[in-house]
């Protein structure tokens, strides 16, 4: 698990971030893209 993925899941379901602030989160190696889709249950597509 990376790093930041409580944070990133944290917001996401808190609210705070939409799906393209947790795919920037990707982009900048934050999460990965296996991460993405489990914090918002949708493939990560580029």
């Amino acid at each position: 698990m990376s790093a930041k993925f409580e944070l990133v899941r944290r917001y996401y379901v808190d609210g705070c971030w939409d799906k393209s602030r947790v795919k920037k989160a990707v982009e900048r190696n934050w999460i990965t893209a296996e991460e993405y889709a489990e914090i918002t249950g949708e493939p990560y597509e580029q």
